[in-house]
């Protein structure tokens, strides 16, 4: 039988929102405050997909310097209609405490890989905003409202609004059209249309090992919804014994065929807790009941590590090559920068040709400007690799291998300048914000010419090496590393400052390279290849 194998997208990728245009599909997911803004990735199949376009390019777009860790861009919404894509996003630049401050915007394009417009503003009342398309020609805004106020519920409803494609903006009244269930934390909404039937998907529950979906609908679109009796539609909340935890937040599509599959977020635990490689996104089949109703497959509410795939060609893809020697003009689609787009004031591929060359910002705690490019850690055994050519002239000056989840956590293998020493290597450990060096001396090295590191990551354990010459064998440097506080779950442990509530977070670990000029001159790092692989 053909099978989807799930997740289909690892590492980071939460929040999908699926479309099909044609023969296509398409899902979008969330990037949080990693550049460029918004992941999109393609398929014919439903099982085999590719990247093809990050929309989110430009600082007029989406501007998230000094944004917080895990704010930025949440829960995208793509659509398409009249030969246009939508797509609708949050840039979210305060979520703690009594307050979000979440600014809601639209892009369109031609084509999904653009180029995509400046972006449109809409409101700020509510984080996940989706936008919907009905048969007569209107649009509609749907996204969660959030009320601070202390004496409510925080997760407020769904609220409808018009949309003016003429206008650029939203028109007449606002209208509260579901509150959710009992499971609360009412978001992610997304409408569809069926047989006379208006359907709404919200996610419930949080987004961690409690999280759902819930189904509700109405023969109107501004309500009122009735919820499914059998309400959540999925969810993994009490059943410890899935492979796939923290199933909820998604979105439908119907294929060519008539066939309907759903799209959503999920993560794989270590050791049934810690979720290193961030939220992914699974697909399942999913069909209609008599009544009205979606219902997974099989007829239960619980992700599923396979899925019966449509009725439809395999289009498998070649894969990503392994190997980033940095000749090309552009940096490829799987690096990614902190909160700042790219620009060659400090990341160049021209400045000395065949080599990435990053000049040294602000340290790895900024929320501003860091000279770092990173790609997503995609399976929970992995190895990675890069040469880098860099001379340091005083402690401020660092450069090197960095495996990164936000400014709290990091590990960072990097060659400085020490005065004992001289040119030296050591390791930064940052967890839970408190600041670590893991060897107790820096270790000197050869005044001048290339350094080697690696880095080899085995589930929760972290390894980390070094050589001076390419035909030298490896080094081990450190310790062993435990990394399971590069996860969501980490976080949620320790209290706030204020100890009303556990903190959570929605990124994932990324691996790649990094350095910093504390004195502000803007030092050169070169790195001459980058190699990502990924353990059968």
């Amino acid at each position: 039988m053909n099978i989807i194998q799930n997740p289909v997208l690892t590492g980071f990728h939460p929040d999908p929102s699926i479309l099909r245009v044609g023969n296509d599909y398409y899902i979008a997911t969330s990037t949080f405050e990693w550049f460029p803004g918004v992941r999109i990735h393609h398929s014919r199949d439903l099982k085999n997909w590719r990247f093809a376009a990050s929309p989110l390019t430009r600082k007029s777009q989406l501007d998230m310097k000094g944004n917080m860790n895990s704010g930025g861009v949440w829960a995208p919404c793509l659509s398409y209609h009249d030969s246009m894509f939508y797509l609708i996003y949050t840039d979210v630049k305060e979520w703690h405490g009594a307050y979000k401050d979440a600014h809601n915007y639209l892009v369109t394009a031609e084509n999904i890989e653009g180029p995509w417009s400046e972006p449109v503003y809409l409101n700020s009342s509510g984080f996940d905003p989706s936008l919907f398309h009905d048969d007569d020609g209107r649009k509609w805004l749907v996204n969660m409202i959030w009320d601070h106020r202390k004496k409510t519920h925080p997760f407020a409803g769904i609220v409808l609004q018009e949309y003016s494609a003429k206008e650029q903006k939203l028109v007449g009244v606002v209208k509260n059209i579901y509150k959710g269930t009992d499971i609360k934390l009412t978001e992610g909404p997304h409408l569809y249309k069926k047989d006379d039937w208006y359907y709404l998907v919200v996610a419930e529950g949080g987004t961690q090992y409690e999280h759902a979906a819930t189904l509700a609908r109405s023969k109107t679109i501004d309500g009122p919804y009735e919820t499914d009796p059998d309400y959540p539609f999925i969810t993994s909340d009490g059943k410890p014994e899935l492979g796939l935890q923290k199933a909820g937040h998604g979105s439908f599509v119907e294929t060519q065929k008539g066939e309907w599959y759903f799209a959503h977020l999920c993560s794989r635990p270590l050791n049934g807790q810690y979720c290193t490689l961030g939220r992914e996104t699974a697909i399942q089949k999913v069909v209609w009941t008599e009544d009205g109703w979606l219902r997974m497959e099989d007829g239960r509410n619980s992700p599923l590590d396979t899925a019966t795939a449509p009725e439809l060609p395999e289009h498998p893809f070649e894969p990503e090559p392994e190997k980033d020697d940095f000749d090309g003009s552009d940096l490829h689609h799987a690096w990614n920068s902190l909160r700042i787009p790219t620009d060659p004031s400090w990341c160049s591929l021209e400045e000395r040709p065949g080599y990435l060359r990053l000049k040294g910002m602000e340290s790895l705690s900024s929320l501003h400007s860091q000279s770092l490019i990173a790609r997503r850690q995609t399976a929970f055994e992995c190895e990675f690799e890069t040469k880098l050519d860099y001379d340091p002239e005083y402690y401020q000056h660092m450069a090197g291998l960095v495996i990164y989840y936000d400014t709290k956590d990091h590990v960072y293998l990097h060659v400085t300048y020490d005065e004992k020493h001289g040119k030296a290597l050591q390791i930064i450990r940052t967890k839970s914000g408190e600041y670590d060096e893991l060897l107790d001396e820096p270790i000197p090295i050869k005044p001048k010419g290339s350094l080697y590191f690696r880095g080899v990551i085995n589930h929760e354990k972290a390894e980390l090496y070094y050589k001076e010459d390419a035909d030298e064998d490896w080094m081990s440097i450190g310790p062993e590393l435990d990394v399971r506080h590069m996860s969501d779950d980490s976080a949620s442990k320790t209290l706030t400052s204020d100890e009303s509530e556990p903190e959570v977070r929605f990124t994932g670990t990324f691996v790649g390279m990094a350095t910093q000029d504390l004195s502000g001159m803007r030092k050169p790092a070169d790195f001459d290849y980058f190699i990502y692989k990924e353990k059968p």
